[in-house]
């Protein structure tokens, strides 16, 4: 028997055809509309790479410099702060060292319990939620790093460095509680697990900081151990503060560069990159690896980060969050490094931030401390340390910096595979006129060298990296180096230009240990921008290793830097075949260097030299007016008179 549904007594008739036509219209509408899910925008912010550069100012050239600075990433920090209702902030490492005002803290001043570091000082008035730590902060012991972050109003945590004990050096991770805004306007309590990493390289990059007092593992075997544990507190993301780079490839283990693996654990939500100083998403660095997109911003789907280095940009990742059940879940994200200034087309540089004046007054007292010290010497030179004749003629500027990588390399190779073989240094002139102008070249004299002279040397941010070359790939790449001149015919007696304004000058690599001459009358093997144009050209003669000829076989390592290993130039046996990628800058191991000998006599060797031509031929150069007064003894060469643009002109004598 049906049972009979009991209506209400006199119903209202229009009240019961609109229920109904809501009942009806309610039917149409998915059940997501019916009970709305929760949602959640929350900006995560972050800041990483700083390496001490607080104030806008390049203590190298003793100057304001707005493409760095911690105090103007602050002001962008700030303002993405105001243009939202939640977001949390924080660092992904290497902050402690890396500046002069670094070296200043840990050389000059020193650093003791309840001491503050200026690094530390700065970023305590910014907010931050959590940090790690870098390969760098390792650089000065462990002591000087507990020192250095004691004062931090901010936890830091590391989940891949132990102690001797076996204990972590850090908590490997923390649960930080907040209460955000949804987008109805109601309040809701988010946990979020974060975790860090460093590079487990730091074992060997500062063996003697930490042989015997701490080791590492690898970045995705921590990750595989501690985020369970992490997920296991009810957290709602875990955030991954990963101071590690986006590489491909197959996983083998200890990748220094393993953020990629790391998206890969279960468990991981965010993750934030550092360590290679590049930006993510959009640097073509990032192209074609699977897994990375480089226009989305995610790393096997996941959002992920790099925003530069020195305070250059801050990273931004805006996650709207729904809630699903008692979980929350990315529904959706964006992501973007916001720089601190742009470079227009004619390269000016354009500021996009003013710097905090609450960050610098952190730094007052240090700064101008800094400021001081660059000013003063660390070491002394007995020769004048110039770059007028590095284009036709081996020269001290080079020379200076070739002493010092090799320096570096031989303290590296000793308990390696490579021992055995010969060690090799690849330098070039940065400051050799050209586009840059008729007093665009290295001008030191004999005496004291300032910190700040350092940048008249050696004037980009490189690291220094190791490479592995045979005879022929160390041929192929004087080959190239070589296509700084153009072919001259020894038949004319009229003048021919000697170098080639399209070859940029940090390509002209001089490479010592070795002896070689080059024949400018015969073509270059390569065009400017490093493709084969002649195969069988053979400018490079006479290539030598302790008086004997190179055999394309034979076996060598090249120090180098990041640009040229990483196929920097397309020369030839670089790209593939590095074999270290220090943590150091080459500015640093030059600094180093300098301090280590106290008085350096940067006189160049003589290692190449050009072929002989006729005596008829007429081969000029230009160069810088003050050229004049150091005209190496060993390059024949007389003065013409002046060049157009400032620059004078001087024959090459055969």
């Amino acid at each position: 028997m049906s049972k009979r549904i009991k209506l209400p007594s006199h119903p209202d008739r229009r009240q019961m055809i609109a229920s109904a036509a809501a009942a009806s219209a309610a039917a149409l509408l998915p059940t997501a509309a019916l009970a709305q899910s929760p949602r959640l925008k929350l900006r995560i912010l972050e800041t990483t790479d700083i390496h001490v550069n607080v104030a806008a100012y390049d203590y190298f050239r003793d100057t304001a410099d707005d493409t760095v600075g911690l105090a103007k990433t602050a002001t962008l920090l700030k303002a993405a702060r105001a243009e939202v209702k939640n977001s949390i902030t924080f660092d992904n490492g290497d902050f402690i060292q890396g500046s002069p005002l670094g070296d200043y803290m840990a050389y000059k001043k020193g650093l003791k319990k309840g001491d503050t570091h200026p690094m530390v000082a700065a970023m305590n008035t910014l907010g931050y939620a959590c940090g790690t730590l870098g390969n760098h902060e390792f650089n000065y012991g462990l002591d000087y790093l507990e020192n250095g972050c004691a004062a931090a109003n901010f936890p830091l945590v590391c989940a891949n460095v132990f102690k001797a004990d076996g204990k972590p050096l850090l908590k490997p991770w923390i649960v930080v509680e907040r209460e955000f805004e949804d987008d109805a306007g109601a309040r809701q309590k988010l946990k979020l697990g974060v975790i860090g990493f460093v590079p487990p390289q730091i074992a060997q990059w500062d063996k003697g900081n930490l042989e015997g007092k701490a080791t590492a593992i690898d970045i995705v075997d921590a990750a595989k151990k501690y985020v369970p544990e992490l997920r296991q507190q009810n957290v709602d993301l875990v955030v991954a503060l990963c101071h590690s780079g986006i590489a491909g490839g197959e996983r083998k283990g200890g990748e220094e560069n393993a953020a990629l693996y790391l998206s890969m654990v279960d468990g991981v939500d965010v993750i934030l990159t550092g360590h290679q100083h590049l930006v993510f998403p959009g640097n073509r660095a990032f192209d074609n690896i699977p897994g990375v997109d480089n226009k989305k911003g995610s790393l096997n789907g996941k959002p992920a980060i790099q925003p530069g280095f020195w305070g250059s940009h801050l990273g931004i990742i805006d996650l709207d969050l729904e809630k699903r059940g008692n979980a929350w879940a990315i529904a959706d994200f964006k992501v973007d490094p916001k720089p601190i200034y742009e470079r227009t087309p004619d390269r000016k540089i354009v500021s996009k931030a003013d710097a905090d004046a609450g960050v610098m007054a952190a730094v007052k007292t240090d700064h101008e401390a800094t400021l001081a010290y660059v000013r003063t010497p660390v070491s002394a030179t007995a020769a004048p340390i110039t770059s007028y004749f590095a284009l036709v003629a081996d020269d001290p500027s080079v020379q200076i910096v070739s002493n010092a990588q090799l320096w570096y390399a031989k303290q590296w190779i000793v308990n390696t595979p490579y021992a055995k073989l010969p060690i090799l240094s690849a330098a070039a002139p940065f400051k050799a006129g050209g586009r840059g102008g008729p007093n665009y070249f290295t001008d030191i004299p004999p005496g004291p060298i300032a910190i700040k002279d350092l940048a008249d040397i050696y004037i980009y941010p490189n690291t220094l990296q190791i490479v592995k070359v045979n005879g022929a790939q160390l041929r192929g790449w004087l080959e190239r180096s070589a296509g700084m001149f153009n072919r001259i015919d020894p038949a004319k007696t009229e003048e021919q230009p000697l170098l080639n304004d399209a070859f940029p000058a940090f390509n002209f690599d001089v490479i010592d240990g070795i002896t070689y001459a080059i024949d400018v009358s015969q073509p270059s093997m390569f065009d400017v921008e490093g493709k084969v144009v002649a195969p069988d050209a053979k400018r490079i003669v006479d290539l030598k290793f302790d008086g004997k000829p190179v055999a394309d076989a034979q076996e060598f390592i090249v120090v180098t830097n990041n640009y040229r290993a990483s196929g920097g130039g397309n020369f030839p046996g670089t790209k593939t075949t590095v074999v270290f990628e220090a943590p150091d800058m080459n500015r640093d191991v030059i600094m180093r260097y300098l301090i280590e000998e106290k008085t350096v006599n940067p006189t160049a060797d003589g290692n190449w030299v050009f072929a002989a031509l006729p005596a008829t031929t007429n081969v000029t150069f230009l160069t810088g007016p003050k050229a004049k007064d150091f005209l190496p003894k060993t390059l024949k060469a007389s003065l013409v008179g002046d060049g157009q643009d400032g620059f004078i002109k001087y024959k090459l004598v055969f």
